[in-house]
């Protein structure tokens, strides 16, 4: 089910941050040197107001990598919540998509501007003080930046036959 991006990309936004609450990260697919595919789960992605995205690369040194011969990649936003599931299949159908797939291309890894760095330090502030917290997101410097060029919702069938009016 292909996406709009200008005229849906507020409900793509808002799909990719409420199932951010649930799974804390999304899938982002691309192609290594070797055209091998793979998959990096990204807890630090960001949506902006104008198709465009970026996340903070830390951990995730194989994506850019795999830009230097192939910046396209695929990012998959699954709601993965049981009574979401349950209650579709009780109704035989899904009152909002149940994932949705982002086609973009990876740009190049920039520091971090100071707004940038406020919006992660506010996505992780609860964890701040745990260890954890220090070893993962104490120093997110460099982000990777994103320009989406289409959008695709996942089709289940009859399922997902009404989200398509």
């Amino acid at each position: 089910m292909k996406l709009n991006l200008q005229s849906q990309w507020a409900q793509i936004k808002e799909h990719i941050k409420k199932n951010r609450r649930k799974n804390m990260f999304v899938s982002i697919a691309s192609v290594n040197a070797d055209n091998e595919p793979t998959v990096t789960p990204i807890g630090s992605l960001f949506l902006n107001n104008d198709g465009t995205g970026f996340y903070f690369e830390k951990f995730a040194s194989k994506l850019g990598r795999d830009a230097l011969t192939n910046n396209k990649i695929c990012i998959l936003s699954v709601n993965n919540s049981k009574w979401f599931w349950l209650k579709s299949l009780f109704k035989g159908r899904f009152d909002s998509f149940p994932g949705i797939k982002l086609y973009g291309e990876l740009g190049e890894k920039r520091e971090a501007t100071e707004k940038e760095k406020r919006a992660m330090q506010r996505r992780v502030r609860k964890a701040k003080g745990l260890k954890g917290y220090e070893y993962l997101w104490k120093e997110m410097s460099y982000i990777r930046e994103i320009a989406f060029t289409k959008a695709e919702a996942i089709n289940l069938g009859r399922m997902t036959r009404a989200l398509n009016n």
